[in-house]
C-alpha cells in the first residue's frame, strides 16, 4: 500500500458534502396551497410571489420567470431583436447554452477567450472581436467569478451595443452593490437541479425597461399582450410557450428564503479556500475582482499548474484529491470550440445559407486560454462542499501538500 488515499494509503480526512437540494415543510405546505387552489399556472399567486421577491432581493425592477436558463437567454436575445444576420459575442468557457440560444434565434454566435485568473470573458478578446455585425455581449459569471462589467459596459456603449449577463452560476452576487444581472440589457438565470436556488427546471429574466419587459412578457406567452400593460397599446408578437408553473415557483419561494444564509456560509467558506490555494504548492485560486461586493457561489474554481508537479495530469490530480477528502473534485466546462454538447452544425434548421453555415463552425475559433483550463489547468468543486463548516476547506490544503510530497507516487 502507498502513502496516499487513491494508492491505498489512510486518507487526509473523510468529508461529505451536505445533500442537495434542500427542501423543509414549508415548501410542502405551499405545494399544497397550489394543488388545492386549482389554479396551478398562467401567472398565479406563486409565480407572482415569486418574481416580486426575486426582483426585490437582487435590485431588479422587473423579474420573469420562464421554463429554463436556456429559454432565458433565448427570449433575452429575442426580446433585444437580435436575429439573422447578427453577432453574438460569447465566451468560450461556458455552458453551451449561452452560444445555443444565439443559434436558437438565428445569430452567430463569435467564440472569444477568457481571462486566465477569473475564466470570464476577456474584454481586450471582445474587443478585437466586434465587427459591423455585433449585436451583443454575452457575459458568464462563471463559477466563483465575476465578468468586469465596468469594463464590458464601456465596450458596449462605445460600440451601441447591447449586453447579456448570464447568471446562472451567480445567484445572489453583486457588482459594486447591484444584484448581478441587473447592469446589462437582460440578465438570466438557471434554476436547474444541481443550481443553489432550484425548481428542478426554471429560469428566470432580469430586465430594468418597461418597453422590453412588455415584450418579454408577450414572447414567453405565445405572443399574447401582457397583462402588466393596456391591452390597447400592444400588438401581437409570433412566439410560443415559455410559461412555468405555480409548482415551480412554490419551490423557488423557499429557495430564495433560505438562500442569504446559504450564501453567506459559502462565502466565508470560498474566501478560507482562497487562502489555503494561496499558500499551497503546485495550485492557485482564482482571482476575486475589487467590484464584486457579493459572491455567491455554483462550483468553486482553482488552477492546477502541472508543470509545479513534473507533468502529472490534473484528471490525476482531480481523482487523488478527491479520494483524500471525500468532496468530488473535477474539471470544468469544456471549451466550447471542443464541446461534445456544442455541435451547431448537427441540425439541419441551422443551414440557412452557405455563410452562416460556415460561421457556426465553432472549430475555427482560437481560444488558447479557455483550451487550456478546460483539457489542463481547471479544478472545480460543487456548491455543496462549501455548506461545511469552514474549518473543514484546512483539510483541501492538507492534502494537497500531501500529494505534492508524494507526487512520484502519484504520478507512478
Amino acid at each position: 500500500m502507498g502513502k496516499l488515499a487513491i494508492t491505498g494509503g489512510e486518507p487526509t480526512a473523510q468529508l461529505s458534502a451536505p445533500a442537495w437540494p434542500v427542501h423543509s415543510a414549508d415548501d410542502a405546505q405551499r405545494l399544497l396551497r397550489v394543488l388545492e387552489s386549482g389554479s396551478w399556472s398562467m401567472m398565479g399567486e406563486m409565480e407572482d410571489a415569486f418574481n416580486h421577491a426575486w426582483a426585490e432581493f437582487s435590485g431588479s425592477r422587473h423579474s420573469l420567470a420562464v421554463t429554463n436558463g436556456t429559454h432565458a437567454l433565448q427570449l433575452a436575445y429575442e426580446a433585444l431583436d437580435i436575429g439573422f444576420g447578427d453577432e453574438v459575442i460569447v465566451p468560450a468557457m461556458t455552458w453551451q447554452a449561452t452560444a445555443g440560444a444565439a443559434l436558437d434565434v438565428n445569430a452567430v454566435p463569435v467564440l472569444v477567450d477568457v481571462e486566465a485568473d477569473t475564466w470570464c470573458i476577456d474584454p481586450q478578446a471582445v474587443e478585437s472581436a466586434i465587427t459591423p455585425r455585433t449585436r451583443a455581449i454575452a457575459c458568464v459569471h462563471l463559477y466563483g467569478c465575476m465578468v468586469d462589467m465596468d469594463a464590458i459596459m464601456d465596450i458596449a456603449r462605445g460600440h451601441d451595443l447591447r449586453v447579456v449577463e448570464d447568471c446562472s452560476h451567480q445567484h445572489g452576487s453583486q457588482w459594486r452593490g447591484k444584484g448581478v444581472g441587473t447592469t446589462g440589457d437582460a440578465g438570466t438565470f438557471s434554476f436547474q437541479l444541481s443550481k443553489v436556488m432550484t425548481a428542478g427546471e426554471c429560469g428566470c429574466v432580469f430586465v430594468q425597461d418597461d418597453d422590453l419587459f412588455r415584450r418579454l412578457d408577450q414572447l414567453r406567452s405565445c405572443g399574447r399582450p401582457s397583462s402588466h400593460f393596456p391591452e390597447e397599446a400592444q400588438s401581437p408578437l409570433q412566439s410560443g410557450n415559455f410559461r412555468v408553473t405555480e409548482w415551480q415557483c412554490a419551490i423557488l419561494l423557499g429557495q430564495l428564503e433560505r438562500l442569504p444564509d446559504q450564501i453567506a456560509t459559502r462565502e466565508v467558506c470560498g474566501q478560507r479556500l482562497n487562502r489555503v490555494l494561496a499558500e499551497s504548492p503546485g495550485v492557485r485560486p482564482l482571482r476575486r475582482l475589487d467590484g464584486v461586493t457579493r459572491q455567491s457561489y455554483y462550483s468553486y474554481g482553482f488552477r492546477f499548474l502541472s508543470e509545479e508537479w513534473d507533468g502529472l495530469s490534473r484528471d490525476r490530480f482531480c481523482a487523488a484529491l478527491s479520494a483524500e477528502t471525500g468532496l468530488e473534485f473535477s474539471r470544468p466546462y469544456s471549451s466550447l470550440n471542443d464541446c461534445d454538447l456544442y455541435q451547431p452544425r448537427t441540425k439541419k434548421r441551422h443551414c440557412i445559407s452557405d455563410e452562416y453555415w460556415a460561421a457556426i463552425d465553432p472549430t475555427r475559433f482560437h481560444v488558447p486560454v479557455a483550451d487550456r483550463a478546460s483539457k489542463a489547468e481547471g479544478v472545480v468543486i460543487d456548491h455543496q462542499a462549501l455548506l461545511l463548516p469552514p474549518e473543514n476547506m484546512d483539510a483541501v490544503g492538507e492534502a494537497i501538500l500531501k500529494l505534492h510530497r508524494h507526487r512520484d507516487e502519484l504520478r507512478g
